[in-house]
C-alpha cells in the first residue's frame, strides 16, 4: 500500500508549511524522512546529505519568505526535502529520470532553486551577489546560503567570506556542519570545526549575552571588547569567520527543530553578514545511513527495512574502471616508489582507497580543492615525485588554469586520471564529463589518452610513469567495463598511435575511449551483412596518428569519428584540421555529444540521444553505405 504522510500531503509550498504550529513542524520533518526513505530506496539518489539536513530545510522555508528570499544550496546533495516543499512532491519519483525532475537545483525547474548547483563551494559567491543587489534595490530580500563543511574546503568559498565580510550586505551563510563529505573530512579546516564545536562554553556565553544586550547597544559593545580578551581562553585560538568580518552565532543542534526556528528568527533582524554554524549528523533518523555514511551518500537501491543493497539482475561482466585503476595504481606503486596518489576528497569515489589502506603516507585526500590538487600535484613532480592525480572530468575543469601554467608550461611529470569521462547519467550536465578531451587537447605539452578498455587503462598507466613524458592525462567512463580477464601483464604503449581492430573498406570509422566498445559492435553487424567497414582504436588524441590518417585518407571515402565527448575540439575536430591540412576531399561524418548541455537520464538514453549507442551508429553507418 502506498504510505500515507498526513502532513506532507497538504504541503504544496512553504505557504502551506508556515500555516502550522511550531510545535508540529517535528511531525512534518519525520514525514519527510520516511517519504525520503521510501522514495530513494527505490529510485537511487543522493540519500544521507538530504536526510541530514531535514530540520534545518523545513526551518528556513518556516521563517523565510521563500521564493522572494533567496535560498542558495551548495551542491545540491542535501535539496531533496527542499525540492519536496516547494511544490514538487508529486513529481518526486521521477528525480534523475529522464524528462524528470533535477537531482540538483536547477532554476528553470522551479522559482525555489535560486541558483543551478552541482559542484561545491559555490553557494557563498552566488548568495553574496545576490545580497549585494538586494541592497542596491533596497528590496529588504533576505539571502541564505547553506553550505557544508566538506565544502568549505574549496578555495572559493574562503574567497568569497573573505570578500562577503566586508561588504554591508543582508547575507546569511549556514554552515552545516556534519563532519562528511563523501568520505570523511580531512584537514585543517576540519580540525578548526571540531574545536569550535567541543568549545561549547564559550560560543553558549557569547550567544545568551548577543541576545540580552539586543536593546543596549552601548553594553553591547562593551561585551564585544570583554569578549575579543575571553575568546583566547575558551577557544584557545581566535574565531576564523569572524577575523573575516562574519558575525558567528553557533554551534547550535541541526536536529533541534524548535530552536533553528527560533535562532533564524533572531537572525533575520540583524542586519550585515553573518554566520549560523549548524551541527547535523549526515543520514539522519536511517540508523545504516548513519553508521555507513560513505556508503549511504549515494547507495543505490537497497531494502528500505534492512539497508541491504539490491544487486542488479544481470551482473557486469568486468569490474568498474574506478577499482581498476585503483587496483592498477597500488600495483605500479609497489614497483615505483616515486609513484604518489592525489585526490580531492573523493578517496573511495575513485577507489584510491585501495592504495591509502596500504601506503597512507604515499596519498593524500586535499578535501573539494581541484585546482590545489593539481597544483600540489606539480610541487610533488618538481621534488621528484610521479603523482598520479586522479580528479572526476566534470571537477577537472576548476583546475584548468593550474593544468596550463602549474603542470603543462614546465613540463611536469604529473600523470591525471580523469574518472567519469563522458555522459555519466542520471547527475545529469553538471557532472558529464564530455569537454576533457577537447580542454585538454588544447593544451601545449599534454598527452591525451582514453583506453577502450581495462586491459588499455591499465597500459597507460604503465606507460605514463615509466619514462617522463611530461603531463599525461588518461581519462576513462563511469561504471563496469566488459574485461573479466583484466589483470593481464603490463605493456608500454607506444605514444601516439593507434590500433587497426578491423580492416575493411570505403568507410573508415575512428573512435577513442569507450566509444569503441559500441563502436566494435556495431561494425561487426555491418559485417555480417557483407558490409566491411575499417574500424581503428585511436587510443591516443594528442599527439594524434598522422600515419594511420594518412592512410586512412589515402584508401576511403568516408571517414567516421565516435568519441563519448563534445563534437567540439575533440577527435572529430582534429581529423577535421588534418583532413584539411593535407588537402584530404573524402567524406567526414562526426559523431559525439551535440554542442548542448545534455539532461540527466540513464546513460544508455543519453547515448541514443546523442546518436553513440550501437544501434544508432549501425544506422549511420548504414546510410553512408547506402
Amino acid at each position: 500500500m502506498k504510505p500515507h504522510y498526513p502532513y506532507l500531503e497538504k504541503i504544496d509550498s512553504p505557504d502551506d508549511l508556515k500555516k502550522l504550529q511550531v510545535s508540529e513542524l517535528q511531525a512534518v520533518c519525520d514525514e519527510i524522512r520516511a517519504f525520503l526513505i521510501d522514495a530513494l530506496s527505490k529510485n537511487p539518489g543522493h540519500f544521507g546529505a538530504s536526510l541530514g539536513v531535514v530540520e534545518l530545510t523545513v526551518a528556513i522555508h518556516y521563517v523565510f519568505d521563500t521564493p522572494y528570499d533567496k535560498l542558495v544550496w551548495d551542491v545540491g546533495h542535501q535539496a531533496y526535502a527542499h525540492k519536496i516543499l516547494t511544490g514538487r512532491r508529486d513529481r518526486f519519483e521521477t528525480n534523475r529520470k529522464l524528462g524528470g525532475l533535477c537531482g540538483f537545483p536547477k532554476m528553470d525547474e522551479s522559482p525555489y532553486d535560486s541558483f543551478g548547483v552541482g559542484h561545491s563551494s559555490t553557494s557563498i559567491s552566488a548568495a553574496l551577489g545576490m545580497a549585494v543587489v538586494s541592497g542596491i534595490k533596497q528590496d529588504h530580500r533576505q539571502v541564505v546560503a547553506v553550505i557544508g563543511d566538506g565544502s568549505l574546503t574549496g578555495g572559493m568559498a574562503f574567497e568569497a567570506l573573505n570578500n562577503g565580510g566586508h561588504i554591508p550586505s543582508n547575507l546569511l551563510v549556514i554552515l552545516n556542519d556534519n563532519d562528511m563529505a563523501i568520505d570523511k573530512n580531512t584537514g585543517a579546516i576540519r580540525d578548526y570545526l571540531l574545536s569550535i564545536t567541543t568549545s561549547r562554553a564559550y560560543n553558549r556565553m557569547k550567544e545568551e549575552v548577543w541576545w540580552i544586550t539586543a536593546r543596549w547597544l552601548s553594553v553591547r559593545k562593551i561585551f564585544q571588547k570583554i569578549r575579543q580578551a575571553t575568546k583566547t581562553y575558551f577557544l584557545k585560538q581566535s574565531n576564523l569567520f569572524e577575523s573575516f568580518g562574519f558575525r558567528y552565532f553557533g554551534p547550535i543542534d541541526g536536529h533541534d527543530i524548535e530552536q533553528l526556528v527560533s535562532v533564524l528568527r533572531k537572525l533575520k533582524k540583524i542586519d550585515g553578514p553573518k554566520l549560523l554554524h549548524v551541527s547535523t549528523i549526515k543520514g539522519r533518523g536511517y540508523k545504516p545511513a548513519e553508521i555507513d555514511q560513505t556508503r549511504f551518500h549515494a547507495p543505490g537501491k537497497f531494502d528500505a527495512q534492512t539497508g541491504q543493497g539490491l544487486k542488479p539482475v544481470v551482473a557486469a561482466p568486468g569490474p568498474r574502471y574506478q577499482d581498476v585503476f585503483g587496483q592498477t595504481l597500488l600495483e605500479l606503486a609497489k614497483q615505483n616508489p616515486a609513484i604518489m596518489g592525489v585526490t580531492p576528497a573523493m578517496p573511495s569515489g575513485c577507489s584510491m582507497n585501495i592504495m591509502m589502506k596500504e601506503m597512507p603516507n604515499r596519498c593524500f585526500d586535499v578535501g573539494i580543492a581541484e585546482q590545489h590538487a593539481v597544483t600540489f600535484s606539480a610541487g610533488l613532480a618538481v621534488a621528484g615525485m610521479i603523482p598520479f592525480c586522479n580528479i572526476y572530468s566534470s571537477f577537472m575543469q576548476r583546475a584548468y588554469d593550474s593544468i596550463i601554467h602549474d603542470v603543462a608550461l614546465q613540463k611536469l611529470q604529473v600523470v591525471f586520471c580523469l574518472d567519469r569521462g563522458g555522459l555519466v547519467g542520471e547527475d545529469g550536465a553538471t557532472h558529464h564529463g564530455v569537454f576533457d578531451l577537447a580542454y585538454m587537447r588544447s593544451v601545449p605539452n599534454m598527452i591525451v589518452a582514453a583506453p577502450m578498455d581495462e586491459v588499455e587503462l591499465r597500459n597507460m598507466m604503465y606507460t605514463a610513469q615509466k619514462e617522463n613524458h611530461g603531463p599525461f592525462s588518461i581519462r576513462y567512463p563511469r561504471g563496469n567495463g566488459v574485461n573479466p580477464d583484466w589483470k593481464e601483464a603490463f605493456e608500454s604503449m607506444e605514444i601516439g598511435k593507434s590500433r587497426y581492430l578491423r580492416k575493411g573498406e570505403k568507410v573508415a570509422v575512428i573512435s577513442i575511449g569507450d566509444a569503441g566498445l559500441q563502436t566494435a559492435a556495431a561494425v561487426q553487424q555491418l559485417a555480417d551483412l557483407g558490409k566491411n567497414c575499417t574500424h581503428i582504436d585511436a587510443r591516443f588524441l594528442k599527439p594524434l596518428d598522422e600515419d594511420m590518417l594518412h592512410e586512412v585518407c589515402a584508401h576511403h571515402d568516408h571517414i567516421v569519428t565516435i568519441e563519448n565527448g563534445t563534437v567540439i575540439g575533440g577527435l572529430g575536430s582534429a581529423t577535421a584540421e588534418f583532413m584539411s591540412q593535407n588537402n584530404y576531399s573524402c567524406k567526414l561524418k562526426v559523431l559525439g555529444v551535440p554542442d548542448q548541455f545534455v539532461e540527466h537520464g540513464t546513460i544508455k538514453e543519453l547515448q541514443q540521444i546523442c546518436g553513440i549507442d550501437q544501434e544508432s551508429i549501425e544506422k549511420t553507418l548504414e546510410s553512408i553505405w547506402m
